[in-house]
């Protein structure tokens, strides 16, 4: 398989890969894969999450925690819980697994850094401790850096210098974002810093201002992409369950809204070793679905975010209908987040004076054809009887 590689796009909204062709970006939360689990579960899992149509997993090198847990061989990540002192063993799991990656041609992204280790890797240490994990893996094609700080200013000089030692190691061959926890975007700190590749958000269970936030990131200057990198995991989370409904509801409006998403499952960090209850979950498989429709838009890297297209049923909160048209004009998609009847402005087609309008079932993908419109005036949709959610496609023919 062709080892894979991506950078941001010359527009900076979306991702390319190194030939320069459209980057589908559908991320997988498995935080603890280099530490508790062995490299043939490493294996199987990232063989399900290639099959499912992820593009992206993020993983925290130490594991979740401030880095002084061992892996199942019982070898923490330093040598005397000390960063400057890496423990080699620990890392030669880290290299096979990084390499399992790229065989199956993903991409991972690598969490350095967490504002729980935030005594262990100090403004002392920082910087040599990120030049030596970049330079050791500078050359693995598939990586992208990350941190987790508080989205707050006293944890700037920190993540500063961990950014100026992923350089210097790396040589400026892999991107670098940040990913906030628990504060909920990196945008709010950090945006116009030039090593910031992409912006990262995390809503955890408060998914419904997720339609806001990337339109707010959208809308920054300059143009930087953003994922919605963690939302709320699928199962039980606080207290609260999220089900493969809820799932959907946040992967459409991130990509609707102009971002990209990743995923989640609350018990591939909290209980790893049930992975055979989680790993088919019914909103991973989801997940694949969603890949299909989107890409199968024509130029869907070019969407535009447009609510506008609504005359009427654009919804609020947890029931948010959301749309973006093509930047050709040829489509509009709006995702319609419950059974609800809803009012489309069809001169947001400009293409072409026929629009074919479907309905597609984002469970299955299943179509419905509903029929034949002018691009002009408004016309009304109602939801087919029995669907949670639907995908409403406007487009030229």
């Amino acid at each position: 398989m062709k080892e894979e590689a991506i950078f941001v796009s010359p527009n900076g909204r979306y991702f390319v890969n190194q030939d320069g062709d459209p980057f589908f970006w559908l991320g997988d939360t498995q935080w603890e894969l280099f530490r508790n689990f062995t490299l043939e579960e490493v294996r199987e899992i990232l063989e399900n999450r290639k099959r499912k149509g992820f593009s992206v997993i993020q993983v925290m090198l130490t594991g979740v925690g401030e880095g002084t847990k061992p892996n199942l061989a019982g070898q923490t990540p330093w040598e005397n819980n000390n960063p400057i002192t890496p423990n080699e063993r620990y890392f030669e799991n880290v290299d096979s697994a990084i390499r399992i990656g790229q065989e199956k041609g993903l991409i991972l992204v690598l969490g350095i850094f967490h504002q729980l280790q935030i005594s262990r890797i100090t403004m002392d240490n920082a910087r040599k401790y990120a030049e030596w994990i970049a330079n050791r893996y500078r050359k693995e094609p598939n990586i992208i850096w990350t941190m987790y700080p508080k989205a707050e200013k006293e944890f700037i000089p920190i993540v500063r210098e961990l950014a100026m030692g992923l350089r210097d190691g790396d040589k400026g061959k892999h991107m670098i974002t940040v990913h906030p926890d628990p504060a909920p975007a990196s945008s709010s700190f950090i945006h116009e810093e030039s090593w910031l590749a992409f912006n990262m958000i995390q809503t955890c269970v408060d998914y419904d201002l997720i339609h806001k936030m990337v339109t707010e990131d959208y809308a920054r200057k300059p143009a930087k992409p953003v994922v919605m990198a963690e939302g709320a995991y699928e199962g039980i989370e606080f207290g609260k369950l999220q089900t493969p409904l809820e799932i959907r509801k946040q992967a459409y409006w991130s990509l609707l809204s102009g971002g990209h998403y990743s995923y989640g499952h609350n018990d591939n960090w909290s209980s790893p070793s049930s992975s055979k209850s989680w790993i088919d979950s019914p909103g991973s498989l989801n997940m694949l679905t969603y890949r299909k429709i989107v890409t199968g838009c024509r130029e869907w890297w070019n969407l535009i975010p447009d609510q506008s297209v609504f005359a009427s049923g654009e919804g609020s909160g947890y029931a948010l209908n959301v749309a973006a048209r093509s930047a050709a004009g040829e489509w509009v998609l709006a995702y319609l987040s419950q059974s609800t009847t809803i009012s489309i402005k069809l001169d947001k087609i400009t293409a072409d004076r026929n629009v074919e309008a479907s309905w597609i079932d984002p469970v299955t993908g299943v179509r419905k054809k509903i029929g034949r419109f002018a691009n002009d005036g408004i016309q009304r949709f109602t939801t087919p009887e029995g669907w949670q959610d639907a995908l409403l496609l406007l487009e030229t023919r």
